[in-house]
């Protein structure tokens, strides 16, 4: 495990930060001795530009390069001068010497489901030495890979270093919370095909609401202290519980260069859930390839049950929600954030800074440094197992009468008949025919790179501005339907979006509720970090980028 506190390599540097105007007018005549006979002195092999003024600084063009080594400097002072956060685990994977508790998937297995312990040593060797060989050196159980652990030693150029950041510990195998993440995912699973738009009327719906409402520790939203259909598998930020479930970046067509998109998708077809039996659980776990497939309706659809969402979160790639969030609202000319330049006042207009090219990169960026964030939380720090793990472990204390601490909670939760009564045992049955991927489950690496777009979005937009013309999906997602619900704002639906994406992999039954919570926390973290260091890059004048983080907070970002 990564020891908790400061980085004890980490020295600490008293010198000021100097940002890039401070610089422009601290360098005088301190350049003069880069110009040479009217050229720009060369490093050996280069040809000598002619010296020339810049147009915006006045200064010759040799000083450009002091200048950005000076703010590059003066940012990675800044952030080696930052406090590096502590890592706390929940002590699961030293409290349990079998590691029923930590994720073993891709690792062989024994036929109760538990671990080789020799592999389990190798995998953990390589995630501390951080050795390439030691990583290809682990063992395999099937012909499963494990996802890209070395990301979570790779470093980035800006904002803050993946290792300085952090997120509390997950919850103990055997907490209430644990138990009742558990119990909202069976759920999950059993309502996956019912239509959002129905939970309102639905009587499993209903049955659900009041099973979580029992859990002592289930921090799912409530109203007036318990579950209802309106907050069912909702996200815990401002805008969650606000309209459809859906986000209307979800929902509308997206402007594609010279056409729109209506977002009607090929969704799979219903009541088709994987990996339901003792022989396909181990299977699964060990990674050897499955047979199986999703069987795809063969009419396009919009999204409209939390099957569809989680096939939305099956195959999108990392800035793709962003991505169709900005488009959106480019194409519905929604105004930049009131504080940045260019809303008013001047005959420019932004574009290369402060315009659909800057708010696309501010997004890539930020969503590549969010996956590096949350893959060295996955792979260095928690190693946290899997709902499909988890729910094993359930299956054989009820029927092996294995020695599991699984919480009495959860032991006399309704689902868990619900559950044996659909497949004949207490697997979590899942969206996807391969499970889970080959890599921890915590932080969630969909709700970290969402939590991360979202954050830009909401730095480069106005957030108080409303959505026009809101729309609902059908029941039978053929068609949208106008929604006539209180006002739906930028900011609201984007936190929605960062929900969305989140909690779809829930849905599939890969990821917990505190892995879509944390993950988007991490996420906006990251996108802070970087937004900061953008800041002191533009020439345009401005105070800073402001946003309302996902807690509610307001801040300013300088």
């Amino acid at each position: 495990m990564v020891p908790e506190g400061p980085d004890p390599e980490a020295k600490a540097e008293s010198c000021g930060e100097t940002t890039r105007r401070q610089f422009l007018g601290q360098m005088g005549g301190a350049g003069a001795g880069l110009v040479l006979g009217g050229l720009v002195a060369a490093a050996p092999g280069e040809v000598p530009a002619q010296a020339s003024l810049s147009p915006t600084s006045k200064r010759p063009m040799g000083r450009r390069r002091e200048e950005a080594y000076e703010l590059r400097k003066s940012r990675a002072r800044f952030h080696l001068r930052q406090r590096v956060a502590g890592h706390p685990v929940n002590g699961d994977e030293a409290r349990h010497l079998n590691k029923i508790a930590s994720h073993t998937k891709g690792l062989p297995h024994h036929d109760s489901g538990e671990v080789e312990l020799t592999a389990w040593a190798a995998l953990v060797r390589a995630c501390n030495s951080g050795r390439p060989a030691d990583f290809d050196a682990v063992p395999l159980g099937g012909t499963l890979r494990f996802v890209c652990p070395q990301a979570a030693l790779a470093f980035d150029m800006e904002g803050a270093d993946s290792h300085r950041l952090g997120i509390p510990a997950a919850p103990r195998f055997d907490s209430a919370e644990q138990a009742s993440e558990m119990a909202e995912l069976y759920w999950l699973a059993l309502l996956r095909d019912v239509p959002f738009a129905g939970y309102p009327t639905h009587p499993l719906v209903a049955t659900a609401c009041e099973d979580l409402s029992r859990f002592s520790d289930f921090r799912g939203p409530k109203q007036a202290g318990v579950v209802t259909p309106a907050t069912l598998f909702r996200g815990p930020w401002a805008g969650d519980l606000e309209g459809p479930y859906l986000s209307q970046f979800l929902l509308r067509p997206i402007p594609h260069g010279a056409m729109d998109v209506e977002q009607r998708l090929r969704l799979p077809v219903p009541g088709r859930d994987f990996v339901l039996t003792p022989e396909d659980w181990l299977i699964n776990l060990d990674g050897a390839t499955t047979r199986e497939r999703i069987m795809f309706d063969s009419v396009p659809r919009h999204l409209r049950t939390g099957r569809d969402l989680s096939e939305w979160v099956h195959r999108d790639y990392p800035c793709q929600a962003g991505l169709h969030a900005a488009l959106i609202l480019d194409g519905l000319d929604v105004q930049l954030s009131p504080e940045l330049p260019y809303v008013a006042g001047t005959n420019q207009e932004g574009f290369v800074t402060f315009g659909l090219p800057c708010v696309i990169d501010l997004m890539s960026r930020s969503a590549v440094s969010a996956l590096k964030a949350a893959w060295f939380q996955k792979w260095r720090v928690h190693r946290r197992l899997r709902p499909e793990e988890y729910a094993g472990r359930v299956h054989h204390f009820i029927e092996s009468n294995r020695p599991y601490p699984i919480p009495p909670e959860l032991l006399l939760s309704e689902v868990l008949a619900r559950v044996f009564t659909e497949i004949g045992g207490y697997f979590l049955p899942l969206g996807y025919p391969e499970g889970c991927p080959s890599h921890p489950s915590y932080p969630g690496g969909h709700a970290t790179f969402a939590g991360a777009t979202v954050t830009v979005l909401k730095a480069l937009y106005d957030e108080s501005w409303v959505l026009p013309n809101p729309v609902q999906p059908r029941a039978d997602g053929l068609g949208l339907e106008p929604y006539t619900g209180p006002p739906l704002t930028v900011g609201g639906e984007l936190n929605k979006l960062a929900s969305n994406i989140a909690i779809g992999r829930n849905f599939g039954g890969v990821h917990w509720r505190t892995d879509a919570r944390e993950g988007n926390l991490l996420g906006e973290e990251v996108a802070i970090n970087i937004l900061r260091d953008h800041f002191h890059t533009f020439n345009e004048p401005f105070d800073g980028f402001r946003l309302t983080k996902f807690d509610g907070t307001a801040i300013l970002i300088r």
